[in-house]
C-alpha cells in the first residue's frame, strides 16, 4: 500500500467517524480511482538553524515506510464498510487472541469504582504478540470518540502494534467530564482515579495480550495532569507517561487552587516522582498556562545526576515552529521532552480537525509520544 493511499485512508476512517460519509466515501473512491497518483511523500519537517543548539540536529519522526506498490481494488459494500467503521473502527481481518480487532466497550470494575472505556485493538497484530499498551485520557468535555479521531492514535496502533484504550471520564464524576486532577483524594496511589486508571491497564494486561513492561499513559489538559499523577503513583504499571497541555503532580487541592495553577502555573509538588515524560504545550495557551510544563519537566528530572541537556528547534510540515529540550542519560536514553510550540494555543498538536481542541498544523504529538514511550520499559 502507497503511503498516500494509507494516510487517505486514515483520513477517510476519521470522517466516517465524525458522521461524514459521504465525504468518506468520496475520497475512498478517489484513491481507488485506476490510474490516480497516490505515490506522493508528504513534506517532511524542515530543521531550522538555531543558536541555541547544544548537540546534533532534530528531525521529527517520518511516518513508517510501506510497500511500493498496492493490488487494484474494486470498491464493494463501501457504504456498509463505512457503517461498520463509524460502528466500531477499521474492519475486521486478523483477530488478535481470538477477538476481533478495532474498537470495543468495556469496564473496569474495583473498590475504587467503575470507569467504561474503549479499547482498540489492532488489526495488524498477530495472535498471541505481546503488545504495548497506551492509555489515553480525554480533557474536559471530550469523549473517548472524538479523543481518538482527534489524536489520530488508532491508526499508529495499527503502524506500531498497539493496544490503545480510550477511559470515559462520566459527567457523574464531574460535571464537564474533567478528570479531577485538583482533588486530594484522586491525587494518591490505591485510591480515587489513579487506582481506576491503573485498573484499567492491568485489565487490558489479563485479558487483551498487553506487554506489562511497555505500558504508558497519555492525556491532554485535565487528562495530561491525571496522566502525570497516575504515573507518580503508580510506576510499577506505567513505563512513560506524555502531558499535553496539563499540569505537575500537586499543582492544586482544590477548585480555587485549580484555577489559579491553569491561570498562573504551579510548581506542585516539588517531592514528587514522575516517569520518563515527553510533555507538549503551545506557548500562546491561555487555558493552562505554559510555565506548568516546566513544573512537569522538573518533577521528571528532579535532582537526576549525568543528565546531557539538548536543546533543538524545527518546523512542522504545517508550518509551526517549535524548540524541544531533551534531558538525555549517558547511554542516550531520554527521560524528558519538553516540546513547546510557537504561537500554539490549548489543542493536540498535530492532532486531526475531526476531533476537538486539535491544531493539525503543530508537530505530531501522537506520532512523537509514541517514539518515546517505545524507548522505555518496565520490569
Amino acid at each position: 500500500m502507497t503511503k498516500r493511499f494509507s494516510l487517505g485512508m486514515a483520513q477517510a476512517t476519521d470522517l466516517t467517524r465524525a458522521g461524514k460519509l459521504a465525504e468518506a466515501t468520496d475520497l475512498i473512491r478517489s484513491l481507488l480511482t485506476p490510474g490516480a497518483s497516490h505515490d506522493a511523500a508528504p513534506a517532511e519537517a524542515a530543521v531550522l538553524p538555531d543558536p541555541d543548539v547544544i548537540e546534533g540536529t532534530f528531525t521529527p519522526v517520518a511516518p513508517k515506510r510501506r510497500a511500493a506498490a498496492a493490488k487494484k481494488a474494486k470498491p464493494s459494500g463501501l457504504k456498509e464498510t463505512l457503517r461498520r467503521i463509524a460502528a466500531g473502527g477499521m474492519p475486521a481481518h486478523a483477530p488478535l487472541a481470538g477477538a476481533a480487532p478495532g474498537l470495543v466497550t468495556l469496564s473496569h470494575q474495583s473498590d475504587a469504582g467503575q470507569r467504561d472505556y474503549r479499547l482498540y485493538r489492532p488489526a495488524s497484530a498477530k495472535a498471541g504478540t505481546a503488545l504495548p499498551v497506551v492509555v489515553m485520557l480525554h480533557g474536559c468535555t471530550q469523549s473517548p470518540d472524538d479523543f481518538a479521531a482527534g489524536t489520530g492514535m488508532n491508526h499508529l496502533a495499527e503502524e506500531f502494534g498497539l493496544l490503545i484504550a480510550y477511559p470515559a471520564q462520566p459527567s457523574g464524576a464531574n460535571a464537564q467530564k474533567c478528570w479531577n486532577w485538583f482533588r486530594p483524594s484522586d491525587q494518591d496511589r490505591d485510591r480515587g482515579e489513579p487506582a481506576l486508571i491503573a485498573g484499567i491497564a492491568r485489565d487490558i494486561l489479563r485479558d487483551h495480550g498487553g506487554d506489562s513492561t511497555r505500558v504508558y499513559v497519555a492525556g491532554l489538559s485535565a487528562g495530561g495532569a491525571a496522566a502525570a499523577i497516575a504515573a507518580a503513583a503508580y510506576p510499577d504499571v506505567f513505563s512513560a507517561v506524555g502531558v499535553h497541555s496539563g499540569l505537575p503532580v500537586g499543582a492544586a487541592s482544590d477548585i480555587v487552587s485549580a484555577f489559579s495553577a491553569m491561570r498562573q502555573g504551579a510548581a506542585g509538588d516539588t517531592g514528587a516522582s514522575i516517569p520518563p515524560t515527553i510533555i507538549l504545550h503551545g506557548d500562546a495557551d491561555t487555558t493552562v498556562h505554559p510555565s506548568n510544563a516546566d513544573a512537569v519537566a522538573q518533577q521528571v528530572v528532579g535532582k537526576s545526576r549525568g543528565l546531557k541537556r539538548k536543546v533543538q528547534s524545527g518546523k512542522s510540515a504545517g508550518g509551526r515552529t517549535f524548540r524541544r529540550i531533551s534531558h538525555v542519560t549517558p547511554d542516550g536514553v531520554s527521560i524528558c521532552e519538553q516540546w513547546t510550540v510557537t504561537n500554539a494555543g490549548h489543542a493536540w498538536a498535530g492532532g486531526s480537525a475531526t476531533g476537538s481542541y486539535t491544531d493539525p498544523a503543530g508537530p505530531d504529538a501522537s506520532r512523537e509520544m509514541v517514539r518515546f514511550f517505545l524507548q522505555h520499559r518496565g520490569e
